[in-house]
């Protein structure tokens, strides 16, 4: 039996692929970066062939070191960076415009506009979204409204759009699959959840012709077979990075739920079959599931500056040399020095949705230091993710007493105790510490008969480490109640 599961995992700032055996060990893993492209402030860009390059030659050179026959590849697993646009001339692959990146803030005057003819009620009920610059809708609509001869061709039938996942299975397959799935297609603001189909009003609305949108699937199940050094490579799992994560750290009951710390921070609350409307902040969307299964969803919170914070102090400040010093730093200091960082760079996303919201560095005296200043900024990360916690105990009526997570930042042993200690909660580091491509791994290796079930999935699965809340309560009260007041007075400037 072909025993091997090939995970590509592209992401905002690099392209990774992971050649997984069939227990989930890494056979071989290769890595290229993907340069970001910032015009104008507030404006982020990619090159969608350079996307795709990255990707591809990161695919032959993991193949090339695991020393395997590509047909020894039983399935491909894609997980994707969420929202970021993507629209190609169909006759040439030829894209019309830069990739615009989910973090690009253009569209907030076009987000303003539907608010103020009162979209928000129709948006969220059907989408389970709020209205805002992040998701992919919008982008589209900015695409065909300013690149000379896009609505045209558009309207025509000549342009497709696509988020990442459905560009790179078409660039892939040489354009014989044009398919997404419901996680990637419930972040673009024209999808309806309870349908599970695109909807027609919001086509309408934004003024984007249907024949541009891909086919959508379920996020295991058999997309189709792309070319890869004289191959063919069924694709068999798609999912958006946050719940292709979900689905890697098992979380496949409701209540259970994880936090990802990468270049933001995504924390999703499994909801099982129940489309949950957020009262407090939250977004509602898709979790991936297994063709001819009933559909599941998710309550998610999107931090749009976590990990970012980190290159920030690194590169921004130059505060630090490497990331990895966040940490020696944080701890040469016991506490912030009432210094908070509030880093609202890009705007806030959830619980506050706030697009025009500015970081800020708060409670500065003629005591503080670089250390103290580095603190607040790995805290901050903690403190944002927090809100969303509280904000999902809100949502769900129930007490959640553990958080599961991966990503980069989740290696930061000081920000996983301050996470745990600032959220009295207990903190679940998995052993398995690409979530993101283990989950697209699971999920195509189910829809290639490598697993039978979800049970055999998490029998595989393992923890690396706990960290248990050691906190004060009225020391923890003081440091929310801090971090609130900074939020206030940040939105407010």
């Amino acid at each position: 039996m072909k025993k091997y599961i090939l995970a590509l995992d592209e992401g905002t700032t690099s392209a990774r692929s992971i050649l997984f055996d069939r227990e989930m060990n890494i056979v071989a893993l290769a890595q290229n970066e993907v340069p970001q492209i910032f015009p104008k402030p507030g404006w982020v860009e990619q090159d969608p062939l350079e996307i795709y390059a990255s990707q591809f030659a990161s695919m032959t050179e993991c193949v090339a070191r695991s020393g395997i026959a590509p047909e020894e590849i039983a399935a491909v697993g894609i997980t994707n960076q969420r929202e970021t646009t993507i629209v190609w001339e169909k006759a040439t692959g030829r894209p019309v415009y830069n990739a615009i990146v989910w973090q690009c803030r253009r569209t907030a005057d076009i987000c303003g506009e539907l608010e103020r003819q009162g979209c928000a009620e129709l948006i969220s009920d059907i989408t389970g979204l709020k209205i805002d610059a992040y998701f992919s809708g919008t982008k589209i609509k900015w695409i065909l409204d300013n690149v000379p001869g896009a609505r045209e061709k558009a309207e025509a039938g000549d342009l497709l759009f696509g988020t990442v996942d459905t560009w790179l299975m078409w660039k892939l397959s040489g354009g014989r699959v044009h398919l997404t799935d419901n996680t990637n297609a419930s972040r673009t603001m024209l999808y309806n959840l309870a349908d599970r189909t695109w909807d027609e009003r919001l086509l309408k609305l934004l003024d984007i012709p249907r024949a541009m949108l891909p086919e959508i699937k379920a996020s295991s199940a058999l997309y189709g077979e792309i070319d890869f050094m004289g191959t063919r490579l069924p694709v068999c799992g798609v999912a958006g990075d946050q719940q292709s994560a979900l689905f890697g750290q098992c979380c496949f009951d409701p209540g259970e739920m994880k936090n990802t710390y990468g270049t933001g921070c995504f924390l999703l609350a499994h909801t099982g079959g129940n489309i949950v409307r957020s009262k407090h902040g939250l977004i509602t969307t898709a979790a991936a599931a297994r063709e001819g299964e009933p559909p599941v969803y998710a309550l998610e919170g999107s931090v749009f500056v976590g990990g970012a914070v980190v290159s920030w102090l690194r590169d921004g400040m130059r505060l630090i040399d490497e990331s990895h010093d966040s940490e020696y730093f944080a701890r040469k200091v016991r506490d912030s020095n009432g210094v908070y960082v509030v880093p609202a760079f890009t705007g806030m996303g959830a619980p506050y949705w706030d697009m025009h919201a500015q970081g800020a560095i708060l409670g500065l005296t003629r005591g503080t230091k670089r250390t103290h200043i580095i603190r607040a900024a790995l805290e901050s990360i903690a403190y944002q993710t927090d809100d969303v916690i509280k904000s999902i105990a809100g949502d769900c009526g129930g007490e959640l007493t553990a958080l599961k997570v991966d990503g980069g930042a989740s290696a930061n042993d000081f920000l996983m105790q301050f996470q745990a200690d600032i959220s009295n909660i207990d903190v679940i580091r998995a052993e398995m510490k690409e979530a993101t491509a283990a989950g697209a791994a699971y999920l195509a290796g189910l829809a290639a008969g490598v697993y039978k079930d979800t049970a055999e999935i998490k029998a595989l699965a393992g923890t690396h480490r706990a960290f248990f809340p050691e906190m004060d309560p009225e020391e923890r009260h003081a440091k929310l109640e801090g971090w609130h007041r900074a939020v206030n007075a940040c939105r407010a400037y």
